[in-house]
């Protein structure tokens, strides 16, 4: 049903013990991740209030939208020591908090250069939870010995959808951002506490070596970013650019290109939910070949599309196709070494770079050759998870971390080898 896996605990880590109350754990992870990106959900709807607020032009707005990944980036690699130090639960809670309230802070800058420095601080409170929120969860889907991280990530999906959704209405009734971001806030804030308290207290066990303060990830979990790496380029792409190519290359109206994102969202939350049935069924390396060959079918459809139907038929493919594939990473990552939150780490820095890095190169080689072209690249990438599926072998619930043919003393010491330089 699988390809052949090493089961086991990673090496170098106890053996994860069955979960007190696993419902409760599960519903309450669960809950992290909505309420982490209803954040995010709400935020994003008032950007069109703040550039008019500010007067930004594309340009500067551009600018000031860039700074979150590039808080998330800086901030994601510390994340490690915070949770080896607090214990799972008491990180969540913190780092969630905290990420709750920065959702204040964007409607309160009074001018471009405070606006990047606070969707700065915005960005470096979503990594570091995110890490924390991805850590537990990976170790409550090992305890609970079956895959969980797509529907947590769907939650994270459905959580947006619902929180733009008011946002939506809180625009449309022309309410001020400023009251409407602090009063979300307050409201899921409040939502926060008594989820985390139904979170299992996942420490570190006494021997384990606290991470550095700013601690690089371990190699291995590099070749797994760069999996992620090529599905949030494809995720980046089609959010941004998905309404233009339809008006531009498709002449879709302004309607049908401006339902385009809304479609291919609620195509990969679907996905997300329903897609740890599916990698149970399947097996994580199965399900992801299965998944970068739905995406490069619906990249190369959007690619041949001259009318509309095509195209959103082929993006909503794309979603469909790289839903479980972040997810799967991080999975993957938690059961690499000693301490997966540095782990989880490296691959959230390599994998969310693309997300930032993606909207730029489209348009890059748009205007330098077509979106065609640029979609031809989206689709080329998407086909590139079909051939390196095999780096998520960990992703299997029980999996040891030396997912391999070879002894378990050798893939001891093959995987001390890989991560010492970078651990220490």
């Amino acid at each position: 049903m699988t390809d052949s896996l090493t089961t086991g605990p990673p090496h170098g880590r106890p053996a994860a013990g069955p979960l007190a109350h696993p419902r409760r754990a599960r519903a309450s992870i669960a809950l992290v991740f909505a309420v982490h990106g209803a954040v995010g959900g709400t935020f994003v709807t008032r950007i069109p209030w703040l550039q008019d607020r500010l007067d930004l032009s594309p340009g500067q707005l551009g600018l000031a939208l860039v700074m979150p990944a590039i808080g998330s980036s800086l901030a994601m690699p510390l994340a490690g020591r915070f949770v080896h130090r607090y214990g799972g639960r008491a990180a969540v809670r913190g780092l969630l908090s905290i990420w709750c309230l920065a959702l204040t802070l964007p409607a309160l800058a009074p001018s471009l250069p405070l606006l990047c420095l606070f969707l700065l601080a915005y960005g470096a409170t979503a990594g570091m939870a995110d890490v924390a929120m991805n850590a537990q969860g990976v170790e409550v889907e090992q305890r609970l010995g079956r895959s969980i991280m797509s529907g947590l990530h769907g939650m994270w999906s459905a959580g947006g959808l619902v929180a733009s959704a008011f946002g939506i209405l809180a625009a449309h009734q022309d309410l001020d951002a400023r009251l409407q971001l602090a009063v979300t806030a307050v409201v899921l804030l409040c939502l926060a506490q008594p989820v985390c308290r139904g979170l299992p207290d996942l420490r570190a066990a006494e021997e384990d070596e606290a991470p550095p303060r700013f601690a690089l990830p371990p190699r291995s979990s590099l070749v797994i970013g760069l999996v992620g790496f090529c599905a949030v380029f494809a995720e980046g792409a089609s959010m941004d650019w998905s309404g233009v190519y339809l008006k531009d290359v498709t002449g879709a109206s302004a309607t049908v290109a401006a339902a385009s994102y809304t479609a291919f969202a609620l195509t990969m939350a679907a996905s997300r939910l329903a897609g740890d049935a599916a990698i149970r069924r399947l097996g994580a390396v199965r399900a992801t070949r299965i998944s970068g060959a739905v995406a490069t079918t619906g990249g190369v459809l959007v690619v041949l599309a001259d009318s509309p139907a095509p195209a959103i038929a082929g993006f909503a493919l794309i979603g469909i196709g790289i839903a479980v594939v972040v997810p799967l990473a991080f999975a993957a990552a938690g059961r690499i070494g000693t301490n997966p939150s540095q782990a989880i780490a490296g691959v959230a820095t390599v994998t969310y770079t693309s997300g930032l890095v993606a909207p730029a190169i489209i348009g890059a080689l748009a205007q330098a050759t077509s979106l065609t072209v640029s979609f031809g690249v989206v689709a080329a990438l998407a086909f590139a998870l079909l051939l390196s599926a095999g780096a998520l072998r960990r992703a299997e619930p029980g999996a040891g971390a030396a997912a391999t043919d070879h002894p378990p003393t050798a893939g001891k010491r093959a995987t001390e080898n890989v991560i010492a330089p970078f651990s220490k």
